[in-house]
């Protein structure tokens, strides 16, 4: 089996293209920080994992993320090769994403930005996948006669 699930944070706004032919495809690349779990000498460390998107969620990429926004990913590990023009093989690993969406609240986003690195720094807009908050905190307001229908207090 081959999956892979990321949450980070991109290092710069996604980079869009679009494939040549008759039915051209959108295809994104991003690169996710991703913090690794233990710190090795006190030092936070993260890893860099280089992304593509095809179709409809690349074009959402373009639209809706960019520098700093933390976002979770699934997909798969594809590697490849190519030469290059000093005619190097150059070896890569890509995480092909089938699913992303946003890991955090466009309010707690921009709380967050004020003291992050250039590399970290961040806001982001609410998931076209979830809906819009009602209210400013960043969770829905629930009307009051649906509390007797919740399975939880």
């Amino acid at each position: 089996m081959n999956k892979v699930i990321l949450m980070g944070r991109l290092t710069r706004d996604p980079d869009i293209r679009y494939s040549t032919g008759e039915n051209s495809t959108a295809v994104a690349r991003y690169t996710l920080a991703v913090d690794r779990r233990f710190r090795r000498d006190g030092d936070q460390s993260a890893d860099f994992i280089n992304c593509v998107v095809f179709g409809r969620s690349a074009e959402f990429a373009e639209k809706y993320f960019h520098q700093g926004i933390r976002i979770v990913v699934s997909g798969r590990i594809q590697t490849g090769s190519y030469t290059n023009r000093d005619g190097n093989k150059v070896y890569t690993t890509d995480v092909v994403i089938e699913d992303q969406e946003f890991a955090e609240s466009k309010n707690a986003s921009a709380e967050n930005s004020a003291g992050l690195t250039a590399a970290y720094q961040q806001s982001s807009v609410p998931s076209a996948s979830s809906p819009a908050p009602d209210s400013v905190d960043g969770f829905m307001n629930i009307p009051d006669e649906i509390d007797e229908e919740l399975p939880f207090n």
